[in-house]
């Protein structure tokens, strides 16, 4: 089959690599029809991973993704062969301490499909376990079904920030997970919504989706707040400063969630306005249980994920999908790559 191969640092190659074949009883296989390019993606693309600067080990991309079974797979999971299928691709161990206490975001013997060394799904075909499986209504299109893992991020750190009714709110950083995040913050009732993001476009779509106030920079948070600074600011930059620009824009006492993974690992913050202003900070790992909830939002209608997905690409154009996501180009959002 074909497959897009991460064989080094920006340097991914279209291949014939062999097709996979199942190796325990509950594996199936999916024939992909849509995978997104995750900001995780990027990360692996231009450093070798999200743990900073490393040496590339060869694997396959895509960790976004939905598709159907084939024939056989469907008849061993008891499903239809034409049942549109999304991916959990984050499969815990189940046997840690972490998962067993309800934390199987957190499990340190996770396999996650698209991440080294494990192959993931930008190909033409993938290996996954039943229990990863989530039929999706024919509601919701390939594309949406890929985009699910990244609104499952995006419920999981809402389920962290816990937002208030009116409460004041900052999403820092207007790509696909900020976009969602804005989406959820007004459906979860909250005030004041700011969107932040140097990018004018990706702003502006963010007050089409429920932002109140659109800023090119944190430091413009002030005069949109009088100076107070907002109640909660959620992160979700790829910014080694989106830490200390959350704790800027946050009030006295106020709550920061980080989303984003920062650029060569590292955050490059002040100590003084974060402890002076007693801030609660947390941290959001991917995702437990939620694809559920991330379904029944989709068909709701209540979040909308297809102006998230602007470009498409096919298998063997994945080197210049990833090249014009990287330079944010012609208004990319998420690029969608179609085996």
């Amino acid at each position: 089959m074909r497959a897009a191969v991460l064989q080094d640092i920006r340097d991914i190659r279209v291949l014939d690599i062999p097709e996979p074949k199942p190796l325990a009883e509950d594996e199936l296989i999916v024939r992909v029809k849509a995978v997104g390019v995750c900001g995780s993606d990027l990360h692996s693309y231009l450093e070798g991973g999200t743990t900073g600067p490393t040496q590339v080990r060869p694997f396959v991309l895509g960790h976004e993704f939905s598709g159907v079974l084939t024939p056989d797979s469907a008849r061993k999971a008891g499903l239809s062969a034409d049942a549109l299928v999304a991916v959990d691709p984050s499969i815990p161990c189940g046997h840690c301490e972490w998962c067993h206490r309800g934390h199987t975001n957190l499990c340190p013997n996770v396999k996650f499909l698209g991440y080294a060394p494990h192959n993931g799904a930008m190909a033409e075909f993938v290996c996954v376990p039943r229990s990863a499986v989530h039929v999706v209504p024919d509601s919701i299109d390939p594309e949406g079904a890929a985009i699910l893992e990244t609104l499952g991020v995006a419920i999981h750190a809402m389920d962290l920030a816990r937002p208030r009714l009116l409460e004041s709110v900052a999403v820092l950083g207007c790509g696909p997970v900020g976009l969602l995040l804005v989406q959820l913050a007004r459906l979860a009732g909250t005030g004041k919504i700011i969107a932040i993001d140097p990018v004018e476009q990706r702003t502006a779509l963010a007050c089409d989706l429920g932002a109140d106030v659109a800023c090119r920079s944190y430091a413009e948070v002030g005069a949109a707040t009088e100076g107070r600074g907002v109640d909660l600011v959620i992160e979700a930059t790829d910014s080694s400063h989106g830490f200390e620009h959350a704790a800027r824009c946050a009030r006295i006492g106020g709550r920061v969630v980080l989303v984003g993974i920062p650029e060569n690992n590292h955050y490059i913050l002040s100590g003084a306005e974060s402890r002076r202003k007693g801030l609660s900070i947390k941290f959001s790992r991917r995702m437990p249980e939620v694809y559920p909830r991330a379904i029944a939002l989709t068909q709701s209608g209540k979040i909308k994920l297809a102006p998230l997905a602007t470009h498409r690409f096919s298998l063997d154009q994945t080197p210049a999908a990833f090249e014009q996501q990287v330079a944010r180009r012609d208004g990319i959002i998420k690029a969608i790559i179609c085996p």
